[in-house]
């Protein structure tokens, strides 16, 4: 089978940059190969062509997108977890469709209402420890971090524990103590909980379930539709730490590596960014967690209909997650981070919101990675160190599962 340019493969687009402006075509005679076609009388003829290829897959993916949600796997798979458009297709075809209210139909990091942001998440990374954090810290800082994002202080968490019958209490205090420490870092209380015990074989250890509450303390509503043409795109540091650092502790690959989870509480970092900048001058916050920074670039153009278009010599990588992922073949715009976000900022406001990242030690390498247009929307593009123009689409699932 031939592959055209434009062509989808294993859900993936593959295109060729020529620009994406509606335009007539120029082409000489019948193959559009310099010679003269029949009846032009030796020259060269233009005319207006139909859509380029570009354009055709642009078309098709906006179709793709404006159908309905719907599994068609029969069972769950690792991919329904991972972030991707697979995850996308079950929230939105099982979950939303069966709780849909007004508050959940964002699909944002938790809940706004009445002065308050309420959020969840669970917990299933393997190992438990890792360099840099465990699931301890991991479960307090992505719930903490989820209520930052919605632009609120946080305040209160719960958590649940399921625990496989064997498993050492050594290990679980450690993990306790482990979220004491990040709770008193980030300035919030565990106020209540649950613990349930299943049979040896039936869990992995340990799974934490954590939820939020946090005070809405400022007049802004912060939204993945909020973007506008003419924004930035900020990213607070260098992304990938977390999933690349998982992926090694397992001890599956033959890879060493200097390197440790960035996981850590943004909130102080967040509150920093919204007092420099002036109101509804920060459209959008977002940690890149699963699905890394792509898949929330990706959210942030469907939900505005916009463009996002990043530069690749930008976006900070350290040099251990390059090497790590270039061995693996894996891109680091999809790789997970548990203490990194990314900004959206308008225009005006991107050296006030830079200075602000800069002057805290978790945002010292924050860098603009980006900018919003308004074509083609709903679409990523990433210009390339080597000067060509890619699409950075969702993946369907996740190249390192179990990553939080």
């Amino acid at each position: 089978m031939n592959v055209e340019e434009g062509a989808v493969i294993e859900g993936k687009t593959v295109i060729r940059e020529t620009g994406y402006v509606n335009r007539p075509r120029v082409e000489t005679g019948e193959e559009g190969n310099g010679r003269p076609g029949p009846g032009s009388g030796g020259k060269a003829t233009e005319r207006t062509a139909g859509p380029s290829r570009e354009e055709r897959v642009l078309e098709r993916i906006e179709r793709m997108r404006r159908r309905k949600a719907h599994v068609r796997e029969e069972h769950i798979t690792l991919a329904h977890g991972a972030g991707g458009k697979a995850t996308h297709t079950l929230i939105e075809a099982v979950f939303l469709e069966s709780f849909r209210n007004p508050l959940l139909e964002p699909m944002e990091d938790g809940a706004v209402t009445e002065g308050l942001a309420f959020t969840t998440d669970s917990f299933v990374v393997t190992p438990l420890f890792f360099p840099g954090g465990d699931i301890g810290d991991l479960a307090v800082n992505g719930t903490v971090n989820d209520l930052a994002m919605c632009g609120a202080r946080p305040r209160y968490l719960s958590a649940g524990f399921i625990l496989e019958e064997g498993f050492p209490v050594a290990d679980l205090r450690r993990i306790t103590a482990s979220m004491a420490a990040a709770a008193r870092a980030a300035g919030v209380w565990i106020v209540t909980g649950d613990t349930k015990v299943v049979e040896r074989g039936k869990a992995d250890g340990c799974y934490i379930t954590t939820s939020g509450v946090g005070t809405l303390e400022r007049p802004i509503r912060l939204s993945a539709a909020a973007a506008q043409p003419g924004d930035v795109v900020i990213v607070s540091g260098p992304i990938g730490e977390h999933g690349v650092t998982v992926m090694l502790a397992r001890g599956e690959l033959d890879i060493e590596a200097d390197i440790a989870s960035d996981t850590a509480p943004l909130n102080d970092l967040t509150a920093r960014l919204l007092d420099a900048c002036g109101d509804g001058q920060v459209r959008c916050l977002r940690d890149a967690t699963r699905g890394g920074v792509a898949t929330i670039v990706n959210e942030i153009a469907e939900a505005s209909k916009v463009a996002v278009v990043l530069e690749e010599d930008a976006i900070p990588v350290c040099t251990a997650v390059r090497g790590a992922c270039e061995l693996l073949g894996i891109d680091p715009l999809y790789v997970a981070c548990e203490g990194r976000m990314v900004a959206v900022v308008a225009r005006q406001s991107a050296e006030a919101a830079l200075a602000a990242l800069r002057s805290h030690p978790l945002g010292s390498a924050a860098a603009v990675v980006g900018r919003i247009n308004d074509d083609p929307p709903g679409l990523v593009l990433l210009k390339t160190a080597f000067g060509g123009t890619r699409i950075v689409d969702l993946l369907v699932g996740d190249p390192l599962p179990r990553i939080c």
